[in-house]
């Protein structure tokens, strides 16, 4: 399964579309099941539209995103856009009659290639979808698809005993936040309550004007006796204006690389429990502490798992990666307190 955002963050240019025409082709498969759909964070899908808590997609937070602002909730349109393959939709009363009934529909299905926007709008349409993508090799979803795709393995090949615990590992904890979602910065609000929180200036970090030092010295003056947060998310506002003047995505990586180089530095200073906000900064956290795989114990919140690194330089971390708009409002509270 190729791993997307459960709000199908894309541009007309991809990444989603390409990937999946690419992945089809490099595997010699006529079709993929593509569903960002995941209803137990609130992302369901209803022929083809993109509901986010109920709202369209392109009436959600979303259309704010920083990089990819959503403006579209027709996702077959979405993909048309960046996909060189046909686009089909599998409706919702299709799927509730299982996955022989969707594989003869989507036979009739015009293209040589095509991509499939598949609905679902319940776990157990998930669970559909995942029989379909268990009997190919392709398929493009975000975690509500992985659900779906893993309950058919478990189904296939019965697995041996249950999940083990995860191993503690002790040590410092912290928060990083890149996200700007609004979830996100009402997570930053609530912590602030309980732990010390730096906000970063976004236009510093962009502009390289300290902001490195100035965490790494708040962190060596709070860490000692509990967790902090540091944080660069900024309103939607300040973000335009920054992509503005210095380009959408010079000012993203500028921001992603400060985080990840601040990560970094926690984990030298001791910090062995961390949690990172926000899709694009937990990757760049990821690649800059080179961590290669993990080890994944049960769910904080909806699709944000408990992380254990495994075999990691310098010793295991236990994390919590999550998109800006995944977990309650005390999240990074409820984070840390399982990360022990």
């Amino acid at each position: 399964m190729y791993k997307i955002c459960s709000t199908f963050d894309s541009t007309d240019a991809g990444n989603i579309g390409p990937v999946t025409d690419a992945l089809m082709e490099r595997a010699g498969q006529d079709w993929a099941v593509v569903t960002p759909a995941f209803p137990e964070a609130g992302r369901t899908v209803y022929k083809g539209h993109l509901f986010v808590n109920d709202v369209p997609l392109s009436e959600s937070a979303l259309r704010h995103h920083p990089l990819n602002p959503m403006h579209d909730a027709n996702l077959a349109r979405v993909l048309a856009r960046q996909s060189k393959h046909a686009v089909h939709m599998l409706d919702v009363q299709t799927i509730t009659l299982g996955p022989d009934v969707c594989r003869a529909k989507i036979a009739t299905m015009a293209g040589e290639r095509k991509s499939i926007i598949a609905d679902a709008i319940c776990d157990d349409n998930l669970d559909v979808l995942g029989q379909l993508a268990f009997g190919g090799t392709v398929s493009t979803g975000a975690s509500g698809l992985g659900c779906g795709l893993a309950n058919a393995v478990l189904a296939n090949r019965p697995a041996q005993g249950s999940m083990a615990t995860l191993a503690e590992v002790g040590g410092r904890s912290a928060v990083i936040a890149g996200s700007c979602s609004a979830r996100t910065l009402e997570q930053i609000d609530a912590a602030q309550r309980r732990m010390p929180v730096l906000r970063l200036d976004p236009r510093r970090i962009v502009t390289g004007e300290g902001c490195l030092e100035e965490a790494i010295d708040f962190a060596r003056r709070h860490i000692g006796t509990g967790p902090v947060v540091i944080a660069s998310s900024g309103s939607p506002d300040t973000v335009a204006a920054l992509q503005r003047e210095h380009g959408k995505h010079a000012a993203g990586q500028a921001i992603e690389n400060a985080l990840a180089e601040i990560a970094s530095r926690l984990v030298d200073a001791g910090v062995r429990r961390l949690v990172v906000a926000g899709g694009e900064t937990s990757g760049a956290v990821v690649d800059r502490l080179a961590i290669g795989s993990f080890e994944v114990g049960n769910e904080i919140a909806p699709g944000v798992p408990m992380l254990r690194t495994i075999r990691h330089p310098g010793g295991d971390l236990m994390m919590a990666l999550k998109s800006g708009n995944f977990g309650g409002v005390d999240f990074f509270a409820e984070a840390l307190s399982r990360l022990a």
